[in-house]
C-alpha cells in the first residue's frame, strides 16, 4: 500500500512539473516555441510612434506591441552599447561581466590622446564575451535550437566573434560598432557578409531581414533562436532619397524651429524630433521588421514565435550624428539621465494574448536570459549567477517583489555623459558622479526629466541608496577611474568652449542644409536605389 501511494505522489508530482512546463509553452503543441530577438542599435524610448513619436513612423515595430506587452519602464543595462549587449546575452550587469564601456574605447593614460582634458582616466573594462560564460545563444543551442545572428555585434574581435559563442551562423557580426565600411547601402563590405549582385541599392536593415527570413525558412521545422542586431539607427545615418523627401515635407508641415539645439553640461543636445535623415533609416529598419513578421505569417510560424524588440541604450541626442530628441525624457546616449538608459521593450508571447497591454514594471536588459528560458519551458536551475530575473510572472499577470537595477558606467561618453553610477528602486533614482564623489537624487514617479535634484532634501535616501550601490559594485569588483595628475582646468575650458561656439553654430548650419530643398548629401544618396 505504502508503494502504491509512493508511486501516485510519484506520478502526481511528475505530472504537476510536465503542465508547469507546458504553461510556458504554446497550448496544444509539443514543439518548442520559437525566438525572434531583435535588437536595434542607439534607438530612443520614444524613437518609435507607439512610444509617442509623431514624426517618426514604426507601423511594424508598432504591431509587436499592440500584438505584444510594452514594458513602458524598460531599461538597458548601459548608456552604451557593448556593455548593455553583453547584458543581454549574459543577464549579467555590466559591472559583474566587466565590459563597461564600448569595446575599443580608450582607457587608462592613453584615454588623454582623445583630447577630452578630463579630471579622470576611465579604467581597463573586458575587451570580448567571457568564453567560459554560458550565453544565451549556448543555453538555447544546448537544448535543441538552431541558432542564428544576423547585424551587430560588437563584443569582441576575431575568436570571440557570434560563433564562437553559440551561434550555428553568423551574417554581419564582428568588432565593428558600426557600417563604416560599406555604409547603409550595398555593397556592405562587410567580411563576415557576403554582399551579391542583385543586392545593389538594397539597405542594410533590408539584407539582415533578408538572411534573416532566409535563415527562418531552411529552420522552419525545428526550434530556432534567431538574434537580428540591426546595426540601423548607428551614424553615419543615412536613407534614401525618397525616404528624406517624406519626412522634410513633414517636418515643414509641423513647423521648424529656428534654433534646433541648446547646451547639455558638456555637449550641444538636439531640441527637436526633425531629422529627416534619421526618420527615414528608423523606416528602413521598421520594413525590415515587417519582412521578417511576414515570413512568419507566410510559413505559419507566428503563433509559435516569441517576439522581442528592444534597444541597446538611448537614442543619440549628443554626440556622433546628433540624430533625435527623446522629451520629456533628460539626455540619450551615454548620459547618465533617463535618456540615455531607458529603451523601447517589447515582448510578444502570441499564447499569452496580451493584446497591446502596457506594464508599468521596471525591467533591464538583463531580464531577457532568464525570461526568454522560462517562455520555452527550458529549466533555469544551472544557468549560473545572473542578476536578471525572469518576467514570465509579469506575462502571466503577477508582479514582481522589488529590487534594484544598477548601473556602472566609470568612462566618459562620447556623448557627453560623465563617469558614474546609478541605483534605482522603487521611484528612487540615485546617481553617483565619480570625478567629485557627489550625488544627485531624483523622484521618477514626479520627474520623469529629472531637472528636481532631491538630494540635498532627502540625506537619508542618498545615504541608503549609495551605500546599497556600493555594496553591489564591490561584490561584483568593480573598476573605478582614477585622477589624472596633469589635468588642467584651462585645456578643459578651451575644450568647452568649443563644443558652446563652434560645435553647436556647426550643427545648426548642418540642419538647416538638411531641410532645404536643395539638400544633397552626396552625387548617389550614399548608393541607395534613387527613386524619382
Amino acid at each position: 500500500m505504502q508503494i502504491q501511494l509512493l508511486h501516485r505522489c510519484i506520478l502526481a508530482l511528475v505530472t504537476i512539473v510536465l503542465v508547469s512546463c507546458q504553461s510556458k509553452i504554446k497550448p496544444g503543441t509539443e514543439k518548442q516555441p520559437n525566438i525572434l530577438f531583435i535588437l536595434a542599435d542607439d534607438l530612443g524610448y520614444n524613437d518609435i510612434s507607439c512610444m509617442g513619436s509623431t514624426f517618426y513612423e514604426t507601423p511594424s515595430i508598432d504591431r509587436i506591441a499592440a500584438e505584444g506587452m510594452m514594458f513602458t519602464n524598460g531599461y538597458a543595462a548601459c548608456q552604451v552599447c557593448s556593455p548593455s549587449r553583453a547584458s543581454i546575452l549574459t543577464g549579467k550587469f555590466p559591472s559583474h561581466h566587466g565590459i563597461t564601456d564600448w569595446i575599443g574605447a580608450k582607457f587608462g593614460e592613453d584615454w588623454r590622446r582623445a583630447k577630452r582634458y578630463t579630471r579622470s582616466l576611465p579604467p581597463d573594462y573586458s575587451h570580448h564575451l567571457d568564453h567560459d560564460d554560458q550565453v544565451l545563444s549556448e543555453a538555447f543551442r544546448s537544448h535543441g535550437y538552431k541558432t542564428f545572428f544576423a547585424g551587430k555585434w560588437h563584443l569582441g574581435e576575431k575568436g570571440s566573434y557570434p560563433q564562437d559563442h553559440g551561434f550555428d551562423i553568423n551574417q554581419g557580426g564582428y568588432e565593428r560598432g558600426g557600417p563604416y565600411s560599406g555604409g547603409f547601402f550595398s555593397p556592405f563590405d562587410n567580411p563576415q557578409m557576403e554582399d551579391h549582385a542583385d543586392e545593389v541599392g538594397m539597405s542594410l536593415p533590408e539584407k539582415l531581414a533578408k538572411e534573416t527570413n532566409d535563415f527562418i525558412t531552411a529552420h522552419q521545422e525545428e526550434p530556432f533562436f534567431a538574434y537580428l542586431s540591426f546595426y540601423a539607427v548607428h551614424a553615419p545615418i543615412q536613407t534614401t532619397q525618397k525616404n528624406w523627401k517624406k519626412y522634410r515635407e513633414k517636418a515643414l508641415a509641423r513647423g521648424v524651429s529656428e534654433e534646433g539645439f541648446r547646451m547639455e553640461r558638456r555637449l550641444p543636445t538636439r531640441m527637436q524630433q526633425d531629422n529627416p535623415v534619421y526618420a527615414g533609416l528608423i523606416e528602413h529598419m521598421d520594413d525590415a521588421v515587417g519582412q521578417v513578421l511576414k515570413k512568419l505569417d507566410e510559413l505559419g510560424l507566428a503563433e509559435n514565435t516569441i517576439v522581442v524588440f528592444t534597444s541597446d541604450n538611448g537614442g543619440v541626442t549628443s554626440g556622433d550624428n546628433y540624430s533625435t530628441n527623446l522629451s520629456p525624457l533628460r539626455g540619450g546616449k551615454g548620459y547618465q539621465w533617463e535618456g540615455g538608459i531607458k529603451v523601447p521593450y517589447l515582448i510578444r508571447v502570441p499564447w499569452l494574448n496580451h493584446g497591446g497591454q502596457t506594464n508599468t514594471t521596471r525591467v533591464s536588459g538583463i531580464d531577457f536570459y532568464p525570461t526568454l528560458l522560462d517562455l520555452a519551458g527550458l529549466p533555469l536551475e544551472g544557468i549560473g549567477d545572473r542578476d536578471g530575473q525572469s518576467l514570465l510572472p509579469v506575462l502571466e499577470g503577477a508582479e514582481l517583489d522589488e529590487r534594484s537595477l544598477i548601473w556602472h558606467y566609470p568612462h566618459y561618453g562620447n556623448q557627453g555623459g560623465d563617469p558614474s553610477g546609478i541605483i534605482i528602486r522603487g521611484d528612487w533614482k540615485l546617481i553617483q558622479y565619480y570625478e567629485t564623489d557627489t550625488y544627485e537624487l531624483y523622484d521618477l514617479s514626479r520627474d520623469i526629466g529629472e531637472e528636481n535634484d532631491l538630494a540635498a532634501q532627502h540625506p537619508d535616501k542618498v545615504k541608503e541608496l549609495s551605500t546599497q550601490l556600493t555594496q553591489m559594485l564591490e561584490k561584483d569588483g568593480a573598476r573605478f577611474p582614477t585622477k589624472d595628475p596633469l589635468y588642467s582646468q584651462d585645456s578643459f575650458d578651451l575644450r568647452a568652449t568649443y563644443f558652446k561656439e563652434e560645435v553647436k553654430a556647426r550643427l545648426e548650419k548642418q540642419r538647416k542644409n538638411m531641410l532645404s530643398e536643395n539638400y544633397l548629401p552626396n552625387k548617389d544618396w550614399w548608393g541607395s536605389a534613387v527613386e524619382e
